[in-house]
């Protein structure tokens, strides 16, 4: 591929990367506190490619160039799936196969005294297991994730969460009891309405710990914006 070819593939990958960081469409890829330099990278590589251009065009001979095969603009193809097929988030086959990423945190923020609370999955969790849910009991709680039936038939509600971007995703589940639909399909995303208790059991995949939740109602949502992030406490 001559250098014209090559700055070509440079721009094409820039403009996805801007278009990516501009929409939604990055979430699918990366945590949502990598904007800044997904957009950078894409400004940086546009850069380049017009760079090139430029360079190509007056250095001496700039204006021949040289015939390359056609196959090699097959590794714009990629680029180009980036912005046509927008894949979907990581659901309930990756949760039931790997193990709960469920860690005890540094501490807790405190919730508000009254009023039913909303929480993030990974923080009812998070309390659940690692503060005998005292700052939860006699509280309504809301909880929203997506289901995921583990080899038994058990329900979870699951978030997966990123340490960067969808390749080191791994699962928070929470196991449902109390008022459970009779029919749930895996990767189904639920609001679940219910109150702490201290029933636990254990991944198969890592033996973590795995609180549930006694659900009162339970009713289908629409996917997050952002299905790998929360606002925890809100």
């Amino acid at each position: 591929m001559n250098r014209q070819a090559q700055a070509a593939v440079l721009f094409l990958l820039g403009a996805t990367l801007l278009h990516a960081g501009l929409t939604d469409l990055y979430l699918r890829y990366v945590k949502a506190g990598l904007r800044p330099l997904l957009l950078l990278s894409g400004a940086v590589l546009i850069a380049a490619a017009l760079a090139t251009v430029w360079y190509e065009r007056r250095g001496p001979g700039g204006h021949a160039g040289h015939r390359e095969p056609r196959v090699s603009w097959l590794l714009a193809v990629p680029v180009l799936a980036l912005i046509l097929v927008a894949p979907p988030a990581l659901g309930s086959y990756s949760a039931v196969r790997t193990g709960t990423a469920l860690q005890e945190p540094y501490g807790f923020t405190k919730l508000p005294e009254s009023g039913p609370l909303r929480l993030a999955l990974a923080d009812y969790a998070g309390r659940a297991v690692y503060d005998d849910g005292r700052s939860l009991r006699d509280r309504q709680l809301k909880i929203t994730g997506f289901v995921a039936l583990d080899r038994d038939g058990t329900p979870y509600l699951v978030r997966m969460t990123l340490n960067c971007c969808a390749a080191d995703a791994q699962p928070v589940k929470v196991g449902l009891t109390g008022h459970i639909p009779p029919v749930l399909q895996p990767d189904t995303w639920l609001e679940v309405t219910g109150t702490y208790t201290a029933r636990r059991t254990h991944d198969p995949v890592n033996d973590g710990p795995i609180p549930f939740i006694e659900v009162t109602e339970a009713r289908p949502v629409a996917e997050p914006r952002d299905p790998y992030d929360e606002t925890w406490n809100s």
